[in-house]
């Protein structure tokens, strides 16, 4: 739920679910992580990556990802929102349209995307808020 132009409730979402909401005209991905999803990223081997970078470095919580949900090799919108969306071979996001792999800290592991999806400014207001920018 949005509280103010920046600002949102996360309240409401359960582990292992996704909210998408809206920032300066761009969809925003926010993840609960479960302590599997957290494991598994801080163990990726960083030479598995096309770009990179540690997934405590993506983070400021580990049970929350907080990510621009625009593909970054064409800008599209991946899938992986949803419960039955196509989360891709690592279990994060999949961009259908030229089969970008995200994982689950949306780290970009196959296809042609060269980037990870973005991680905006944001902070914690609270444990229920998070201002975005």
């Amino acid at each position: 739920m949005q509280l103010f132009e920046n600002e949102f409730d996360v309240s409401s979402i359960e582990l292992g679910k996704s909210i998408t909401v809206l920032w300066r005209g761009k969809p925003v991905f926010i993840r609960r992580r479960t302590q599997e999803e957290i494991i598994e990223s801080q163990n990726t081997k960083l030479t598995e990556l096309k770009d990179p970078q540690k997934d405590q470095d993506r983070i400021i919580y580990p049970e929350w990802l907080v990510v621009v949900g625009v593909c970054t090799h064409l800008g599209c919108i991946p899938s992986g929102q949803k419960k039955n969306d196509v989360k891709g071979d690592f279990n994060g996001w999949f961009c259908p349209c030229h089969g970008s792999h995200y994982d689950s800290s949306g780290r970009v592991r196959k296809g042609p995307a060269p980037k990870n999806l973005q991680v905006p400014k944001y902070i914690f207001i609270n444990k229920n808020r998070i201002k975005i920018g």
